[in-house]
């Protein structure tokens, strides 16, 4: 299995420095019930305004329903299809654009979706999968196939599964794999006291 831990200035949590978005999943091996109940709840986990939890998730399982998976497949981007075939779990992101409390507009539901997402794929790591978070897909189409209401927020489609076997691996693959991670300089991201270009 392709180790990547994020190579960074101080020492970060294994589960954190290890989480990275592989594109080489192992088709035949199937995510058990328990653990994806476990990355349902890392996500309900996750702080939100008011406690909102305004995300909702799209589990589409390939070795419980293809078809839905299948043509949750079909609405990704087709750079995207060639790798995330061999992943058996596509995962819809959504979210409520409204507070259920008093039906105002929550403009922090992208935020906290973003905030349950990622509790998911470190959970996801946390149990020896890989998740890859993918924006491209036609999101009409998405919606049509999935049911999704024309008012709900579409964020992402998360791919989760097994890394595949390095001996199953192409060279070609193996070579994208093994490319190195990549960040700009902390001191182009963060800055003290005042916005700094």
């Amino acid at each position: 299995m392709i180790q990547k831990p994020a190579e960074t200035e101080q020492k970060l949590t294994s589960v954190i420095a290890e989480r990275w978005s592989g594109k080489a999943y192992d088709p035949s091996q199937v995510v058990q019930d328990d653990i994806i109940t476990a990355l349902c709840e890392a996500a309900l986990w996750a702080p939100s305004c008011y406690g909102e939890a305004p995300w909702r998730y799209v589990i589409c399982n390939k070795f419980k329903d293809e078809t839905a998976w299948l043509q949750t497949l079909d609405c990704l981007a087709p750079g995207n299809q060639s790798w995330a075939v061999n992943a058996p779990l596509l995962i819809v992101t959504c979210s409520l654009p409204t507070f259920t409390h008093n039906d105002s507009e929550n403009r922090w539901n992208g935020y906290d979706t973003g905030a349950a997402s990622l509790n998911l794929c470190l959970q996801a790591t946390s149990a020896g999968l890989m998740s890859h978070q993918m924006g491209g897909f036609d999101a009409d189409k998405l919606r049509e196939a999935l049911s999704i209401p024309a008012t709900v927020n579409l964020w992402s489609v998360i791919a989760i599964g097994y890394p595949a076997p390095l001996d199953t691996i192409s060279a070609e693959e193996l070579e994208r794999e093994l490319k190195a991670r990549q960040r700009r300089p902390l001191n182009q991201q963060f800055f003290e006291n005042r916005w700094n270009d």
